[in-house]
């Protein structure tokens, strides 16, 4: 029996096995996105990104979207959106 096993077989005695049950709560997100047809949330730690006002003109035109300090705060799923739409044109 290598070390791991007895490891494994001492952590039982111990009472650690309770430990490791516990439920983890769900994270709740504080910034909702920006894009009036979405409900996700555009928290940095959900993957969240922002967005200048001009590029968000471009995907979701003038009043598809909500501003803050000046940027739109966008969910992973309307950037990765906003990303596809944005690459097909050549700014270079």
């Amino acid at each position: 029996m290598g070390f791991k096993a007895k490891a494994r077989k001492h952590k039982a005695d111990s009472g650690q096995a309770d430990q490791s049950v516990v439920k983890k709560t769900k994270k709740e997100g504080e910034i909702p996105c920006g894009v009036n047809t979405c409900d996700r949330f555009a928290d940095k730690s959900f993957g969240g990104r922002s967005l200048s006002i001009d590029n968000a003109i471009d995907v979701w035109g003038d009043g598809g979207y909500t501003e803050r300090k000046g940027r739109v705060r966008v969910c992973k799923s309307c950037y990765r959106k906003w990303k596809k739409d944005s690459k097909a044109e050549d700014t270079y």
